[in-house]
């Protein structure tokens, strides 16, 4: 496990989206692993339980709930459910995302640009607003939205998840500039090629173009999960207690070039 801070978490409830792999378990593990009592909603609702109980019989405490994000009202039960279980919410990682098959911007199809800004931008915006539904009562919460390296660069074939992770930005900074007087802070994350099941998928899949890719990676080599992880709970905690409506890229150097 990545070597990180540690956070005094205890008493504190934290939500997270997409969980049940990924950044998303790997934020999950580490929030426990820091006091915090954990939620992971996920599309599939059997890994998600299948994380918490995992979590759980390893002392923490934690939920697990099938949540399509695409589906407000499903994203707004993962929130009430969250409330009604434990009482508050006062952290939350929207990282529920997927990708598409890459492909030429005049050829892009309509179901696939429908399909990607569904989950990644949509999805984000509606588990944001009902977070913030609560948080705003409480007066208190921080908010990470995962957007990529695709949401501050472009690159050929990826217009339509670009314009998915780009969206997560404006929708991040906007929030963020609102709900600041009110106690709220919200940030987004944009990590590079991170080892994922999706991106594992990626490079066997699309092995020429993720051969480029990795040539651009200043740092040599591919991000961990929990790398991206250690960056969400920084953002979460008091360290970051000045930090608003940042992009923070965790993408070793891609960015920079």
């Amino acid at each position: 496990m990545t070597s990180s801070p540690r956070y005094d978490f205890d008493g504190q409830v934290a939500l997270i989206t997409g969980g049940a792999s990924g950044m998303g378990l790997a934020a999950a593990r580490m929030f426990a692993e820091n006091g915090a009592t954990v939620v992971i909603a996920d599309f599939n609702g059997d890994a998600a339980q299948q994380a918490a109980q995992s979590l759980a019989d390893a002392g923490y405490k934690s939920l697990g709930l099938r949540c399509d994000v695409t589906d407000e009202a499903q994203a707004a039960s993962a929130v009430d459910r969250t409330i009604e279980t434990f009482g508050r919410l006062d952290m939350a990682f929207n990282n529920a995302g997927i990708q598409v098959p890459p492909s030429d911007a005049a050829d892009e199809t309509a179901e696939n640009f429908d399909q990607v800004n569904a989950v990644n931008l949509r999805g984000v915006w509606a588990a944001q607003k009902h977070e913030l539904r609560h948080m705003r009562q409480q007066g208190s919460g921080a908010i990470v939205n995962n957007s990529s390296l695709g949401g501050l660069v472009g690159l050929p074939e990826r217009a339509a998840y670009h314009a998915s992770k780009h969206g997560v930005i404006g929708l991040t900074k906007s929030a963020a500039v609102e709900y600041a007087p009110r106690g709220i802070r919200i940030n987004a994350i944009c990590p590079g090629v991170i080892e994922t099941p999706m991106v594992t998928a990626m490079l066997e899949g699309q092995a020429e173009a993720m051969a480029g890719i990795m040539q651009s990676q200043p740092i040599g080599r591919l991000g961990t999960a929990d790398e991206v992880a250690a960056a969400v709970l920084w953002l979460c905690s008091p360290a970051a207690s000045f930090v608003v409506g940042v992009a923070l890229p965790v993408d070793g150097g891609f960015t920079t070039q």
